[in-house]
């Protein structure tokens, strides 16, 4: 009997000092945001060379933060109920529902080929004088031209807001994804480059937005934001602690979250190193096996890009196009799980529908070939065996045999 190897998109994603730290804050009985968290934060805006940092119960609260602050009444350059934001076609769903949730249009662009990411020529065709925010989604670890992307904002007066929820730890001329516009975030869900279970964060350098996010977060409060002091002055007759200054939600991390995050945070430079290492393995090992016939296209990067892998992106070439479905039933049926490139492009999914989000009808030729033709497998933060390459790769090129 066939041994069968299971390969999931992460496995052992906690080391026993994660688990003994996210322990000791049980025991301590403290769990609600205190210390820890500020701690990490510190760290994070360290690490990354950013002047503030906010954690948050997940990446997608933090991209609703970033587009939430854009509207908001204390932001100086505040947007305003239909102004637009690009977005590519290949992304999450909460990389664009706040643009929605905060009364902004979405406005699709496609994407390139090469590296997934936002096509720039697309960009371009659709800036109008009513383009007010980029909302650029760093896919799977790489990112998008950023000297361009920083050229078109500058010149066009455009807000810059990085979705690095997939690419913690790249780097684009040595300078880390997510600290180039208004606002970056990261997300550190299970399979992703550090992994607190659920948790993100949103990094900013204007000490204005990082207020105004920090009061967001927490209810709307004024506390520890640079405007309480104002407001308790203004306002002296409401009890200071539950001085409400702003709309808000509650986005907060638990201790629990931000301790094991921390930990993680630790190692983020051997786990990119050991996901490289292992993306390499398993593309030569395919490429030099005597089945490969240019069955699959894995994504490129400029030698500007310094990746942080998250996942082996592949692209099915378009002669198997038939045979994808199938092909991915197989390989999770043989225990290699694997996932759409985000949600594909989103202009198919019912909610897009439900939205009217492309009344226009138009189309992402790249967008569509990618939710055709692409799918993705995990990258391990701990060294594979050649015992588990060899049946990646395998099982891979048993598309030729559909």
């Amino acid at each position: 009997m066939k041994k069968k190897i299971s390969y999931p998109l992460l496995s052992n994603a906690f080391s026993r000092a994660d688990v003994s730290s996210g322990i000791k804050v049980l025991k301590s009985k403290y769990i609600t945001m205190s210390k820890i968290t500020k701690s990490f934060e510190r760290q994070f805006c360290k690490k990354l060379g950013i002047k503030y940092a906010l954690m948050t119960n997940s990446g997608s609260s933090a991209n609703l933060l970033a587009i939430s602050a854009l509207i908001n009444p204390l932001f100086k350059k505040k947007l305003k109920p239909g102004d637009e934001v690009i977005i590519p076609a290949v992304c999450w769903s909460t990389s664009l529902w706040p643009i929605i949730q905060n009364n902004l249009k979405p406005v699709f662009v496609d994407v390139d080929l090469e590296t997934f990411n936002m096509s720039i020529k697309s960009l371009k065709s659709k800036i109008t004088s009513k383009t007010k925010a980029i909302m650029c989604i760093h896919v799977l670890g790489t990112s998008v031209n950023l000297d361009q992307i920083r050229n078109i904002v500058k010149k066009k007066n455009i807000l810059l807001i990085e979705d690095t929820c997939e690419s913690l730890g790249a780097k684009f001329n040595n300078k880390y994804l997510g600290t180039f516009g208004e606002f970056g975030t990261f997300s550190f869900y299970y399979s992703h480059q550090i992994t607190s279970g659920e948790g993100g964060m949103i990094v900013c350098n204007n000490f204005n937005n990082y207020n105004i996010v920090k009061s967001l977060r927490s209810h709307g409060w004024s506390r520890e934001t640079n405007f309480h002091n104002y407001y308790k002055k203004k306002f002296k007759k409401i009890d200071e602690r539950f001085l409400f200054i702003n709309s808000g939600y509650n986005l907060r991390p638990t201790e629990v979250q931000a301790a094991i995050a921390q930990n993680q945070f630790k190692r983020l430079n051997s786990f990119i190193k050991i996901r490289k290492q292992n993306r390499s393995k398993i593309i030569k090992n395919i490429k030099k096996n005597h089945k490969w016939n240019d069955q699959f296209y894995f994504i490129s990067h400029s030698k500007k890009i310094s990746p942080s892998w998250f996942g082996l992106a592949i692209l099915i070439n378009k002669k198997y196009s038939s045979k994808k479905n199938k092909f991915l039933e197989f390989l999770t049926k043989n225990g290699i799980e694997n996932r759409p490139i985000l949600s594909g492009n989103f202009i198919n999914q019912p909610a897009a529908k439900l939205y009217k989000l492309n009344s226009k009808k138009l189309t992402f030729p790249n967008a569509q070939k990618i939710s055709e033709l692409g799918f993705f497998i995990g990258l391990h933060t701990k060294k594979i065996t050649n015992e588990v390459v060899e049946y990646i790769t395998k099982n891979l090129l048993k598309i030729s045999e559909f």
